[in-house]
């Protein structure tokens, strides 16, 4: 018996107004805007300032135009998952807030936890309740407040990260378009590369955990670099030839938004030409688990239904993946 495809059946985003170029940073931290730009391809990114707002409510505005745009109302929705490393609260989910923040009172929620990978879990998570059986229309977003746990006298990681949220709508494929295959890898990172030090269960809050900074992220830039353009370059082609893709076949590659250096990286080892390449870290920045559902909305009006799309992304945990999407709209 065939199993049910999900398929993808509209985009939503949200964007926080303020910007935060590298000039801005240059008065915060000793860099420069040429530095940053030669070395990550950012040019500014987005920050939540509002201390009020937070984590759900970008997402929640993500879902709700993505709910729009496929005309269906959020009492419709049977499941939302949020992918997220900055949650409001540890408990209860994000997800948890989001459905409130909607009024999707029919729907389950919960939150799902792979840093800069973490979209791609959870969009696969989200079409197997599809191909189960088990949901209709599943809400999966990415969104991430990064600026929340930013440390802005360290230059090494405060220049890279902004704010955003991206949304999909899940729903059954009715032909041969949707979620097609996908392939993902963890490797536990001991050595703690790309981590927080504080605020978990290991070091709970304390007034020297606060004076040390180490509630804010923190990584060795060189380890993760080498890793996740290892690690996003070796997934997104082994998923190609998986299912008997070529370069020319694939119309679009969507990486995770963390280093145009890693991006070029993974296109060339694909044989992938540039101009096939989703990139919008010039203007946001790595925005965790938001990237590739922003990429798909900046590019949605460029899609066209049958295109073959390969969603890739590497983040902390050590967690990596990729996923083949023939697009739906």
């Amino acid at each position: 018996m065939e199993v049910q495809k999900a398929k993808i059946s509209a985009v939503g985003h949200f964007l926080p107004e303020d910007k935060m170029t590298n000039f801005d940073l240059e008065k915060l931290v000793d860099t420069n805007d040429e530095w940053i730009r030669s070395r990550t391809g950012i040019s500014e990114r987005r920050i939540l300032k509002d201390p009020d707002k937070a984590t759900s409510y970008m997402a929640a505005n993500a879902a709700i135009e993505a709910l729009n745009s496929a005309g269906v109302s959020a009492e419709e929705v049977d499941l939302i998952i949020v992918a997220t490393v900055t949650p409001d609260y540890l408990f209860p989910a994000t997800a948890c807030l989001v459905q409130e923040k909607i009024g999707a009172t029919k729907a389950f929620a919960f939150d799902i936890s792979a840093a800069c990978s973490g979209f791609l879990y959870a969009l696969t998570t989200g079409a197997s309740y599809i191909q189960g059986g088990m949901a209709k229309k599943v809400l999966v977003i990415g969104a991430d407040k990064m600026s929340s746990i930013l440390d802005y006298t360290d230059r090494t990681t405060c220049i890279l990260f902004g704010d955003g949220a991206g949304a999909v709508l899940l729903e059954a494929s009715d032909d041969e378009t949707g979620i097609i295959d996908n392939i993902h890898y963890t490797e536990g990172d001991t050595n703690c590369a790309l981590y927080q030090p504080a605020g978990g269960s290991l070091r709970p809050a304390t007034h020297e955990t606060v004076d040390a900074r180490m509630h804010h992220i923190r990584q060795d830039g060189r380890a993760v670099f080498k890793k996740a353009t290892m690690g996003m370059a070796d997934v997104s082609l082994e998923i190609m030839e998986k299912n008997n893709l070529s370069s020319d076949d694939v119309t679009w590659l969507v990486p995770h938004q963390a280093n145009l250096r890693i991006i070029d990286a993974t296109a060339k080892r694909m044989g992938v030409s540039p101009e096939k390449v989703m990139i919008n870290i010039d203007r946001y920045g790595n925005t965790t688990a938001a990237t590739i559902p922003l990429c798909l909305y900046d590019w949605k009006d460029k899609l066209s239904k049958g295109d073959n799309l390969i969603l890739a992304a590497f983040g902390g945990g050590f967690t990596w993946g990729s996923i083949y999407v023939k697009w739906s709209i």
